[in-house]
């Protein structure tokens, strides 16, 4: 099938020249000036374009109500800002953060890597780093040992948030709510210490986190 892209932009020559760059690249692209055209029912699509600089809501807020409505298609900003600020903002929900100006062909290679991940993520066993994990089982094992990885009931949950949300950062607070189904205190340490034992558990070095990465002052992201 032909992936089909979701593409929010309000810039006429920009949009334009885009939807046919990515057109002739081989994508299906519906293309939408602003997100007051969206529907409740979003259509089906493989991944999502959206630019920040939107008439009426920006494109943070409509990146977070789409996320929430689609939580598993990738969402790549595309903008003119450049500030880290900006960045984290946008990578709160985002998966990926590209800005203005851009070169087509890394776009396009952007938007194949997102695609294929979200592929790899849907299957019912993936392979990560040296785990493996069998959704359909609830299981997670160690390749190197043979030997399965039995987590408590909280580092399940956190990890498997963080792995249904491969590679986008989740600030502590999103994370801590999801897990726990309460408002996040600033200061509470038990999201940490729960991060510090399943790293334990997970990573081959927990000194040195290769899957379960700490975005200093922000949250956790877990890289695939």
């Amino acid at each position: 099938m032909i992936p089909k892209i979701l593409y929010i932009e309000d810039d006429l020559e920009i949009g334009s020249w885009l939807t046919n760059y990515l057109s002739e690249s081989g994508y299906l692209v519906e293309w939408l000036q602003t997100a007051n055209e969206l529907t409740e029912e979003l259509p089906k699509v493989d991944l999502i374009i959206l630019d920040v600089m939107l008439p009426g809501l920006d494109g943070y807020s409509v990146g977070l109500r789409i996320r929430k409505r689609l939580p598993h298609i990738p969402i790549l900003m595309l903008t003119a800002r450049t500030s880290i600020e900006d960045k984290l903002q946008g990578l709160a929900f985002a998966d990926d953060y590209m800005t203005k100006p851009f070169h087509p062909d890394e776009l396009c290679a952007r938007i194949k890597i997102l695609i294929r991940r979200k592929g790899d993520l849907s299957a019912d066993r993936v392979q990560l780093g040296h785990i493996m994990i069998d959704k359909e089982l609830n299981r997670i094992t160690n390749t190197q040992t043979g030997e399965d990885i039995v987590l408590t009931g909280k580092q399940y949950h956190i990890f498997m948030e963080l792995f249904q949300h491969a590679n986008r950062i989740l600030t502590k607070k999103r994370l801590y709510e999801s897990v726990w189904g309460e408002s996040y205190l600033e200061g509470d340490k038990s999201l940490m210490v729960h991060i510090r034992h399943l790293r334990e558990k997970v990573e081959i070095d927990p000194g040195n986190p290769m899957i379960i990465e700490t975005i200093r002052g922000v949250g956790y992201r877990l890289k695939q």
